[in-house]
């Protein structure tokens, strides 16, 4: 439909969507994603829900009706695949087609593929690099111009206190969070003209599937490392991203926040 045939209500209903703060979440059909979606949408934001694969698609859908009800927004999802730059472009477009316009976009996306170095496959390797590291660049490039263009936006990279520190057995894990350190601290120098801001958050030890996994005596052993004894809940992280999403961290950019409960001291 052309602007011309659009009727006066469809128009005014297009002024408002526009007017609405929308955010992008990569990998944010469950777990620390879905906890940022939540976040977000408690803050008044329309949201774009995503995950990689056609396996997810309702998984997806259901939370995107979810959110809507619970929190008076919109939210749509959409299956992308960001370890391709096809992908990202697909998705930020989904996006702004929606919504009018994209002003924070999260690269919570990722995946591990843990061995040591003498057992690490080369397509391990490449699988974690091409997901955490390639798609965050796929998708800051896909959403820069627009944010640009708006002279506003908030970027918000995951990355990891391993890839602060390094820990055995992620070298490829490592390598991609260190990486997304390096393009957050490299473009937020870039952006920082057009009032865009671009933050990294790494998280410690998070309560998911695999963590409820371990046996009382690993717990024992990690926790022991944590100065505030406990694993970090999603929504100690979300919080965080939140708040960089926010008009709060307006002059907050090249930032890396560590939530790990005490785990780097």
């Amino acid at each position: 439909m052309t602007d011309e045939m659009k009727t006066p209500e469809a128009s005014a209903q297009n002024k408002a969507d526009a007017a609405v703060p929308c955010a992008v979440v990569t990998g944010s059909s469950r777990g620390i994603g879905a906890a940022i979606i939540e976040e977000l949408a408690g803050d008044g934001m329309n949201v774009c829900i995503n995950c990689s694969s056609e396996n997810g698609r309702e998984r997806a859908k259901a939370f995107a009706a979810d959110v809507e009800t619970r929190f008076g927004v919109k939210a749509i999802a959409v299956v992308a695949d960001v370890s391709t730059a096809e992908g990202a472009n697909a998705l930020i477009e989904a996006a702004k087609d929606a919504f009018g316009r994209v002003d924070v976009l999260v690269n919570n996306a990722g995946i591990t593929r843990d061995a040591l170095i003498m057992r690490i496959k080369d397509e391990d390797f490449d699988a974690v690099i091409d997901t955490n590291l390639k798609g965050t660049f796929y998708c800051c490039r896909a959403v820069s111009k627009l944010m640009m263009k708006q002279r506003c936006g908030r970027i918000v990279n995951m990355s990891s206190v391993v890839g602060m520190y390094g820990n055995a057995g992620q070298v490829n894990y490592a390598a991609s969070k260190a990486g997304v350190i390096g393009i957050t601290k490299s473009l937020a120098k870039e952006l920082a003209p057009r009032n865009v801001t671009v933050n990294a958050v790494a998280p410690g030890f998070v309560s998911t599937s695999m963590t409820d996994a371990l046996s009382d005596k690993q717990r024992e052993a990690i926790f022991s490392r944590i100065g505030m004894g406990r694993f970090g809940d999603p929504a100690d992280i979300a919080h965080v991203v939140g708040f960089l999403a926010s008009k709060s961290a307006a002059y907050v950019t090249g930032q890396v926040i560590a939530v790990d409960g005490g785990l780097s001291l």
